[in-house]
């Protein structure tokens, strides 16, 4: 069995071990279709996330076919699932009032777990989630990241007349554009680099701009998801009054205005991952609308064993999402 393996930071490798024992109790073993290469992928491939742990199997935006079962396991042998990667206890307070994104005891496939980009692993059935037949491969595999935003999109009221600003338009936040003019608002992209900006303009009717091009324009709704000091900062000032921002990305830290969001009575919201399987099965809603638009986000899928390629193109910055394909290796 071919597996992607993480000594320590920047040192990845593609190789053989033995094949996996069979899934026990609840456990199902999944041979993947496909893998998403996401930021915080690349952010434990640099070093640059402090509690990601290795060695460490990475990969986390899962999709593949349930090829066997524990006598627990609730999913069929055939069953086509995406993957939650973040465990819960269910028993800690946070769990018990609902907040099982934000569970105190949760680990992180491909973090501080090992992740699923290999061509078959083991997981608990709990954490998994079979998709309908009709959602293509291609459209399924972004149901991970995409639940990410539709989780943030439920801490604010968006209707046609809604000016959205999006800031940072890596994987997240080209997922939020297109949210966003799924939805009907009016909405503006901004990006410090122009190939993510035309690829945005691609989504549809969408405003694209640079952050130092901005004038005196503000928002009723900010999403935040570059994850940089100056773009919080930036972001707060683009909120109209009575409006909202909401911070995506993840920064260490910001200078806030606070006399400006007190006078202006501005709201803020963390957004951390998804609630599992609310969020995921409205994901899954959005992506079987023909008319939602993943072309300009999908960049390209390469084999498992050009790895080292598809790591570069999705650190460069200049693409969309960059997904693993570990069919026929």
């Amino acid at each position: 069995m071919l597996e992607l393996y993480l000594k320590k930071p920047n040192e990845l490798e593609l190789r053989h071990v033995n094949s996996l024992p069979p899934p026990k109790d609840d456990e199902v073993k999944i041979q993947v279709i496909y893998g998403g290469i996401c930021g915080s992928d690349l952010s434990v491939f640099k070093g640059k996330l402090h509690y990601a742990t290795y060695p460490i199997r990475p990969g986390h935006e899962l999709l593949g076919i349930v090829v066997e079962k524990g006598k627990k396991a609730k999913h069929d042998i055939g069953t086509r699932v995406v993957v939650l990667p973040n465990t819960y206890c269910g028993t800690c307070d946070l769990c018990v009032k609902g907040y099982t994104n934000i569970c105190r005891n949760k680990k992180s496939l491909g973090v501080n777990a090992d992740g699923g980009f290999s061509q078959e692993f083991l997981i608990s059935s709990k954490y998994v989630l079979p998709i309908p037949d009709d959602l293509p491969d291609e459209r399924a595999v972004l149901i991970e990241p995409f639940a990410v935003i539709v989780h943030a999109f439920k801490k604010v009221h968006i209707t046609k007349d809604t000016s959205i600003a999006i800031i940072g338009c890596g994987n997240e936040g080209m997922l939020a554009a297109a949210l966003a003019h799924h939805l009907g608002a009016k909405v503006t992209a901004i990006d410090i680099n122009d190939k993510k900006l035309e690829l945005v303009k691609k989504i549809g009717d969408i405003h694209t701009i640079f952050p130092q091009e901005l004038q005196n324009e503000t928002f009723d709704v900010v999403f935040e998801a570059a994850g940089t000091k100056s773009s919080v900062e930036q972001g707060i000032k683009l909120v109209n009054p009575g409006g909202a921002i909401v911070l995506i990305g993840l920064v260490q830290e910001a200078n806030f205005p606070v006399i400006h969001i007190v006078r202006n009575e501005l709201t803020l919201y963390g957004t951390i991952i998804y609630q599992f399987p609310s969020d995921y099965l409205q994901a899954i809603e959005y992506l079987r609308d023909p008319s939602f638009p993943i072309d300009p986000i999908v960049s390209k899928i390469l084999p498992v064993t050009d790895y080292r390629h598809a790591y570069e193109m999705a650190a460069s910055g200049n693409f969309g999402k960059v997904i693993l394909s570990f069919k026929e290796v």
